[in-house]
């Protein structure tokens, strides 16, 4: 079962700061299943923006944790905003929760990278 859009912005909220970023929930969206959408400003001028992965990125038909997909990089504000006003014609309910990392991390996996149970087989020699 998948958490609910609320309790996964407040542990993501907590894993940017434990991180040692900062991060702010700038649009709250349904609570049980609303979009999420990454804001990662680069305190340079430049941003970073995630949205959810399509479904065909998914290797399970329905996966346990929210996947995401770099839909923007290194791209300015105002082209960050035109997709968010986009969205709102389409579907309101979607959060956004906008990070600032020097480091520009987003703190997520997303589906072409590999999550911790392959990056830690080499210790045993098998999946976790």
């Amino acid at each position: 079962m998948r958490v609910t859009s609320e309790f996964w912005v407040a542990a993501y909220t907590r894993r940017c700061f434990a991180e040692g970023a900062f991060a702010g929930i700038r649009r709250k969206g349904a609570l049980e299943a609303g979009a999420i959408f990454i804001i990662v400003d680069h305190l340079g001028g430049t941003y970073d923006f995630y949205g959810p992965a399509p479904q065909s990125s998914f290797e399970e038909e329905k996966p346990l944790d929210r996947q995401f997909e770099c839909l923007l990089e290194k791209t300015s504000r105002e082209e960050i905003e035109v997709k968010l006003t986009r969205e709102e014609r389409m579907d309101p309910d979607f959060w956004v929760v906008e990070v600032e990392d020097k480091e520009a991390r987003s703190f997520l996996t997303l589906p072409n990278e590999p999550g911790p149970e392959v990056l830690f087989t080499g210790f045993t020699g098998r999946k976790l």
